[in-house]
């Protein structure tokens, strides 16, 4: 096996500041750069420059200086200069952010902030990542404060905070619904842009990242952030430790596609100044080339930006000790030389091949705004994606259908439905399989599973841009109402509705994420881009109604049921004839218990199938379900398939037609006849 060499190689080793026998060195890449020197101020007055130093220009345009003034805790910044030119932006005056820095202190003002030095270390007491298999990961992602925030019985110095994250209360929340990864949006150290600021608002979200290596200071409890950089450090750490003794990983959404620095006429706080020409996407004269909507897309076509990425991602899976990551717009990470997007892109398959990155969860949103920015199951092999196609076409078989077929007739039949269902083998090659597919119905961004139930538009005005944001195409349906309602047939159908689309994910093969909140019903009064909002709006709501708990109970009982059930999660797509360990064999019949026609699928007045997976575990037991799925609002008896070889009985396991999920397992033989309401599923073990 090849020696894995990483973008740049020796040259951009030890980046940032490296304590040793009583100093420091500090390392910073600029090409273009003609002067690089090191400040260091005043421990309580940011303002105050006690000392400074000049780096020397090495081998790989790495500027470098050894000196006894940067030692633990000590704030520092950079001053760059350097030629005035299309794509220069160099400032000497302006004080920089080191991209290495592994803390940071925030004076006054939008721009001060400091690097300050850290002394890595902290006792994990020999616990160790979980490593939960993929075919048993299930996701769940949620805004780290938001989570915690209204947690009546997680104490209120907690609440909002990475301490918080990890109290008892949350833990048992997380194990009793069954999900074994909590996907955290953003934690990297953002800031909110001028102009949300200059409307009273703030980027809630943190998709706007200052510094790639620092935990944002504002999740850290009031005491951590009174003791400073070190204690936030320690805090981060410590939910990550509690959060592996229960089981759980920790997968971190990272924004590598852009910078806080936004277009060019934005903050100069690192990059910008550092060395902008290399550092950004850019034409010839400078302009930026933005493929990623906020103004700048960073520049992995360049060795030290590519680096840059890895060596982030080596610092959080390691020192941190973080199991996974979701990219977002990673298409913009794979964009080569010419702005081109490459699935052998040398970052995507770094990233992959690392051995610090060993067992990593890799996960790409995939996508991006720029020419041919849409990549859905074009990552390389080892990667996985949000699959965008999986989401639509389950939208749109139990809402937008749904909604058409009361005023015409149902427009499809089901066979693009039962693709998904069964892992997207049309979107992933055979030698990815079905868990390169992430499955999602909904995610922090758009609506929430209760909104996409109850109103058939978006309703953003809140967000102070006259409803001019956020996606305008949902697949939603509000089943006769707009918003709330108290009409209790289309609540009803709302709730029949969310439990039809939760089963769907927890039964579809491939890796399934859940939405903080979703799980209850939660409600952003139709808001489907509150990005802005940092309160009770986007803040996740713990005081339930009967019928949110009995849909919490839902999710709880399709989570075991996907565990205990090895065919609900193939690793390998099953191939006719040919044996393939740890795929499921599955068999499609119509309604009358015979095997589905070639002409029924995509029949739009056929919506209803049965589907029988058989497991070829390596290491469980061989395992057999059945599950039926009718999609329509009309009843319609089903005839129990009779051909199954070997099979004796059918045991009853979960329906969605149920308000709180049965508890008696009913058996039924080979050809008996069921009814079956409108819209529903219904899973059966096979014996």
């Amino acid at each position: 096996m090849p020696t894995f060499t990483a973008p740049g190689g020796a040259a951009l080793d030890d980046l940032g500041v490296r304590l040793h026998d009583g100093v420091a060195t500090l390392r910073v890449w600029s090409k273009n750069a003609s002067s690089v020197e090191l400040v260091v101020f005043d421990e309580t007055d940011l303002d105050w420059v006690t000392e400074e130093a000049d780096l020397e220009r090495g081998p790989g345009d790495v500027w470098e200086v050894t000196t006894p003034l940067l030692q633990p805790g000590t704030r520092y910044a950079l001053r760059v200069g350097g030629p005035h030119g299309p794509g220069n932006t160099f400032n000497p005056e302006t004080l920089l952010l080191d991209p290495y820095a592994r803390g940071l202190a925030q004076g006054d003002g939008y721009e001060e902030w400091r690097s300050v030095v850290i002394e890595d270390g902290f006792d994990w007491g020999g616990v160790e990542k979980p490593r939960v298999p993929l075919d048993r990961t299930i996701i769940y992602e949620a805004h780290l404060k938001g989570l915690t925030k209204r947690h009546p019985d997680v104490p209120p110095a907690l609440h909002g905070t990475y301490a918080g994250l990890a109290h008892p209360a949350m833990i048992e929340h997380f194990q009793s619904l069954g999900i074994t990864a909590i996907e955290l949006l953003p934690v990297h150290a953002f800031v909110s842009e001028p102009r949300l600021l200059d409307r009273g608002l703030t980027n809630y979200w943190g998709y706007n990242t200052l510094n790639f290596f620092t935990p944002h200071t504002a999740y850290a409890t009031e005491e951590a952030r009174k003791q400073g950089p070190e204690a936030v450090l320690a805090e981060f750490k410590g939910m990550v430790k509690l959060l592996h003794e229960a089981g759980l990983e920790v997968i971190l959404d990272v924004v590598y596609n852009h910078t806080s620095e936004e277009g060019i006429g934005g903050p100069r706080s690192s990059l910008r100044g550092i060395d902008n020409a290399s550092y950004y996407r850019q034409q010839a004269d400078g302009a930026y080339i933005d493929t990623t909507g906020v103004g700048n897309t960073l520049n992995t076509a360049m060795d030290a930006a590519a680096r840059l990425v890895l060596d982030s991602l080596r610092y959080w899976a390691q020192e941190m000790q973080i199991d996974g990551f979701r990219f977002d717009l990673a298409a913009a990470l794979g964009r080569d030389g010419n702005h081109e997007y490459s699935r052998e892109h040398p970052l995507l398959t770094a990233v992959r091949d690392d051995p610090a990155l060993k067992d990593v969860k890799l996960i790409a949103e995939p996508w991006d705004v720029g020419m041919g920015g849409w990549q859905t199951g074009n990552f390389p092999d080892g990667w996985h994606e949000w699959n965008d196609r999986y989401r639509d076409r389950v939208r749109n078989f139990w809402l937008s259908d749904i909604d058409y077929a009361r005023r015409a007739s149902a427009p499809v039949g089901i066979g693009g439905f039962a693709t998904r269902l069964a892992g997207s083998s049309n979107t992933f090659s055979k030698e990815r399989g079905p868990l390169a597919s992430i499955n999602f119905v909904t995610a922090h961004d758009g609506f929430t599973l209760h909104d996409l139930v109850s109103y058939d538009v978006k309703h953003n005005e809140a967000n102070g841009e006259d409803n001019r944001d956020g996606a305008d195409t949902n697949r939603a349906f509000n089943h006769g109402v707009e918003g709330p309602t108290h009409d209790a047939a289309i609540n009803a159908a709302r709730r029949k509705a969310m439990r039809n689309l939760l089963g769907t994910l927890m039964l579809s093969a491939g890796i399934p994420m859940l939405t903080a909140g979703d799980e209850a019903g939660r409600t952003q009064r139709g808001n489907n881009n509150a990005y802005a909002h940092d309160s009770a709006l986007t803040w996740v709501n713990w005081e339930h109604e009967p019928w949110q708990e009995d849909l919490r109970a839902h999710v709880a009982t399709l989570t075991r049921l996907r565990s205990e059930n090895a065919a609900l999660r193939p690793r390998r797509y099953a191939r006719r004839d040919v044996h393939t360990p740890n795929a499921s064999v599955m068999d499609w019949y119509n309604q009358l218990g015979e095997m589905m026609e070639d002409s029924q699928w995509n029949d739009p007045g056929n919506r209803t199938l049965q589907y029988v997976a058989a497991s070829t575990p390596v290491d469980e037991r061989i395992n057999r379900i059945l599950l039926i799925v009718h999609g329509t609002e009309s009843p319609i008896d089903i005839t129990l398939p009779a051909s199954i070889e070997g099979a004796v009985k059918f045991v009853s396991l979960w329906s969605s037609a149920d308000e709180r999920p049965g508890v008696e397992a009913e058996e039924y033989a080979p050809g008996d006849v069921l009814p079956m309401p409108g819209t529903s599923m219904r899973l059966f073990r096979v014996e």
